[in-house]
């Protein structure tokens, strides 16, 4: 009676654990159950459309086009002829069995991209025999289309996410699109919806019994939305046009809003070639490090050169701040700056002004090494001692947005260096001063910018002493964005009242200097044209190579509706290739169009001049230094 009585006993508790147990389970936490990762449940994806892109004027930039994807799901896979399959597919038995191994490594269950975007022929052939091959099917899908060919750098692309990144993030999945560079990564949240999913159940031999929970987990894909660039596709066109054969890279900016206007970084590529079944050949090409065009190196945010004489600009405003010159100051200039009582102690000059005091107007239009040379070492020397000297200059520099990333909303670029007191005493065991630094006079020495960065300083001069961080982004869902980040103005820390004889100076500059063979006819243009030195080691000998041309610019001079920075490598003087291009840029975002034979002739000396010649001879020459 008592084994009996044991024996019921135990049934019971057994049969009390189990049922418990199973409440829990199914229940308890079957409320809880993530169907995403059950073995148990299929999940269907919906993938929504991506937002187009357009620039300012509503002109479309990015569409989409349909896609047809193979799927497996490798548990499901049975017994099929892996040679018709192949044949159907166009590929061979050996990316066969690679593709299912590596499906079935990122999940045995889960759906994984087995081949992607099938032609459209492709597609309609596959599906009459698709039902042969179990554990396989197709699934549409929008890629990009770029209807014009134009500012890849800016657009970026997208790419699949791969078994790492589908792995270390519950919202994508192997070989879903996301953005990858330009403004398709930097609002790829916003650009990319959300995809829509359907739960359905399995039974014990892996078949489907209906839709899990009675769709309630079910949700709807929802379109990405459209979103509208600052970019002035016409004007950023033109600007690629000019550029042509040439290396460098464009920047402009709206002062007032500190939208950019045009980003270009030549030599580009056609942004189709990122897309569809040919995309990872050309990106193998593209990305090569031995291709030293670097197509898809932005020069515009990424490549730091010396900001050459446009930063003359800077020391000359630094000057007017610390109350060392004035806009009487005057400088003596014989053919250069005696620095030192060495014979190499001196920095020549080719403003060609004798028998007269230089003063600041002449200086900025003729671009005088020995007066801004002469500031430069006033203002260090104003200081205690060198280093806190620099600092003071430093801060000021840095003050207009140089030596940073500035902020935008693009996600590559380059912070250059602006070097500091503590950069001198840890790079210079001896005693240093100005005259030890004192190529940062005229924007050469240790001082590195990127063109994003000249452009927002012409945009601050402009604006006599502010500037709004540059931003790409101008609406989403046709609203537009105000974010505090883009519409908080930055103050530089010089007082405005001396920034009006600094534009005078730049406007003298097209007037009767640098630039005066690129003045407009109607436009008041203001600016600064620009040579730096471009140096390489050779055989173990430092040698000169040809230099960038610069020029920085904003028109008009009144009513500054566009701020500008050109930088062409190993274009020579400034005012022989920068200035010419910046003056056609303006009067085409002004005017929309290159008025007069003599502009219209410039225009296709521009277009039509290459520089091949030049950087194959650079690249001729680093291969020899490389050997050696």
């Amino acid at each position: 009676m008592k084994r009996s009585f044991l024996l019921f006993f135990l049934i019971t508790v057994a049969g009390l654990i189990l049922i418990g147990r199973l409440f829990q389970l199914q229940v308890i936490k079957g409320a809880d159950l993530d169907p995403n990762h059950n073995a148990a449940i299929k999940v269907i994806y919906d993938y929504p459309e991506r937002g187009y892109i357009y620039d300012r004027n509503g002109e479309l930039l990015v569409a989409n086009q349909l896609s047809y994807d193979v799927m497996i799901v490798p548990d499901e896979v049975k017994q099929l002829d892996t040679l018709e399959f192949c044949t159907l597919l166009k590929i061979d038995k050996e990316y066969f069995k690679r593709k299912y191994k590596s499906a079935k490594r990122y999940s045995p269950w889960l759906p994984s991209v087995f081949l992607k975007q099938l032609a459209k022929e492709d597609f309609a052939f596959l599906q009459e025999k698709l039902h042969k091959f179990k554990g396989f099917y197709v699934q549409k899908r929008s890629i990009r289309n770029y209807p014009i060919n134009s500012a890849a750098n800016v657009l970026g692309y997208i790419s699949e996410v791969n078994e790492f990144e589908a792995k270390n993030n519950p919202n994508f999945q192997q070989g879903e699109l996301i953005g990858s560079s330009g403004v398709e990564k930097s609002y790829d949240s916003i650009l990319r919806g959300i995809k829509g999913k359907k739960f359905l159940h399995r039974d014990r031999l892996n078949k489907i019994i209906g839709k899990y929970k009675e769709g309630s987990f079910d949700t709807l894909a929802v379109n990405g939305q459209d979103i509208a660039l600052t970019i002035d596709s016409e004007l950023q066109r033109y600007g690629e046009l000019l550029m042509s054969g040439k290396r460098g890279g464009i920047v402009a900016i709206e002062p007032k809003t500190g939208e950019i206007l045009a980003l270009i970084s030549t030599p580009t590529y056609n942004p189709n070639m990122m897309v569809g079944r040919q995309r990872a050949y050309n990106s193998t090409i593209l990305m090569d490090k031995n291709n030293l065009d670097k197509p898809t190196f932005d020069r515009s945010l990424q490549a730091s050169y010396p900001p050459g004489s446009p930063f003359k600009l800077i020391n000359a405003l630094i000057g007017l701040q610390e109350g060392v010159i004035d806009t009487n100051f005057g400088v003596y200039c014989y053919g250069g700056y005696r620095y030192g009582n060495k014979k190499n102690a001196f920095q020549k000059c080719h403003c060609d002004i004798f028998g007269g005091p230089i003063k600041l107007n002449s200086a900025i239009s003729k671009s005088c090494n020995s007066y801004f040379s002469t500031t430069y070492r006033k203002i260090i020397d104003n200081a205690i001692n060198p280093s806190e000297g620099m600092d003071i200059w430093s801060n000021h520099v840095k003050s207009f947005g140089l030596g940073n990333y500035l902020g935008y909303d693009l996600p590559v670029g380059s912070p250059g260096l602006i070097p500091t007191g503590k950069y001198y005493d840890n790079n210079y065991k001896f005693s240093w001063g100005a005259t030890t630094t004192i190529s940062n006079a005229i924007g050469q020495g240790e001082i590195s910018t990127t063109p994003i960065q000249l452009a927002n300083v012409t945009a601050a001069i402009a604006n006599k002493g502010f500037y709004y961080t540059p931003h790409i982004l101008k609406k989403a869902n046709n609203k537009n964005i105000k974010n505090p980040k883009f519409t908080v103005p930055k103050k530089t820390t010089i007082a405005s009242k001396y920034y009006d004889p600094i534009i005078e100076g730049m406007h003298t500059v097209f007037k009767t200097g640098t630039g005066k063979s690129s003045k407009i006819e109607g436009i008041d243009i203001v600016g600064k044209t620009g040579t730096a030195e471009n140096f390489a080691i050779i055989n173990g000998i430092r040698t000169q190579l040809e230099d960038h041309s610069i020029l920085v610019a904003f028109a008009p001079k009144d009513d500054p509706k566009i701020a500008i920075a050109v930088f062409v490598e190993n274009g020579g003087y400034g005012s022989t290739i920068a200035a010419p291009i910046t003056s056609l840029l303006v009067e085409k975002y002004i005017n929309r169009k290159i008025i007069g034979n003599n502009r219209k002739w410039i225009e296709k000396r521009m277009i039509g001049l290459s520089l091949e010649p030049i950087y194959r001879k650079k690249e001729q020459i680093k291969k020899l230094t490389f050997k050696d």
